[in-house]
C-alpha cells in the first residue's frame, strides 16, 4: 500500500459513529459485513453499485470494493482486515483511491455487534487516520455515505429475515 505523505491537520469530519439495531441475530449481520455476496448489494451510498467486491474475511485478507454512482463514476476504494473475531467485533482499514491511482484517504473501521433477544446492535466507528487535500470532499460526505449504506445494510437484512 502506497504511503500518503500528507496528513490533514484540521478535518472536518474526522470519523463517523453510527449504532443500529436490527432485528436479526448477530450471526446473520456479521455474515452481511464479511461475505462479498452480501456487502456487494448494500456498501455505498443510495443508488450506487459496486461492480466490483472482493473480501478475504481474515486477518490480513484484503479488501477490494469499486463503488459506481449514479453517474457512472467509479469510486476504487482497497483495504486489510487487521481484525475478525467472528460474530463480535471486525476492524478493517480502507484507502480511497484518486483518478490515477493515488491514495487520497486512509480510515479505520471497526464494526462490533452483540445480541439482546434476538436483535443485534451494531456499532460503526470510522475513523481519517491519513488524508491529502483532495480528499477533504470524501471526509465530509462520510456521514453521509455510511448512514446511506448502512441504511441499505438493514433493507437486505430485513429481506433475508422475512425470506
Amino acid at each position: 500500500m502506497a504511503a500518503i505523505n500528507e496528513t490533514l491537520t484540521n478535518p472536518v469530519q474526522p470519523g463517523v459513529n453510527i449504532t443500529r439495531v436490527f432485528n436479526a441475530p448477530r450471526e446473520l449481520v456479521f455474515k452481511m459485513w464479511t461475505n462479498p455476496e452480501y456487502v456487494e448489494k448494500w456498501w455505498g451510498p443510495k443508488d450506487f453499485k459496486n461492480p466490483v467486491c472482493e473480501l478475504d474475511a481474515r486477518v490480513g485478507g484484503l479488501i477490494r470494493i469499486v463503488m459506481q454512482g449514479p453517474d457512472g463514476t467509479k469510486y476504487p476504494t482497497r483495504g486489510v482486515f487487521t481484525e475478525i473475531n467472528e460474530f463480535d467485533r471486525i476492524a478493517f482499514n480502507n484507502v480511497k483511491e484518486g483518478d490515477k491511482g493515488e491514495d487520497q484517504l486512509e480510515v479505520q473501521n471497526t464494526v462490533t455487534f452483540t445480541e439482546v433477544n434476538g436483535k443485534t446492535t451494531m456499532t460503526l466507528k470510522a475513523v481519517v487516520i491519513r488524508s491529502t487535500p483532495d480528499a477533504c470532499k470524501s471526509i465530509d460526505g462520510m456521514n453521509v455515505g455510511w448512514n446511506q449504506s448502512i441504511d441499505r445494510l438493514a433493507e437486505n437484512i430485513e429481506i433475508l429475515v422475512n425470506k
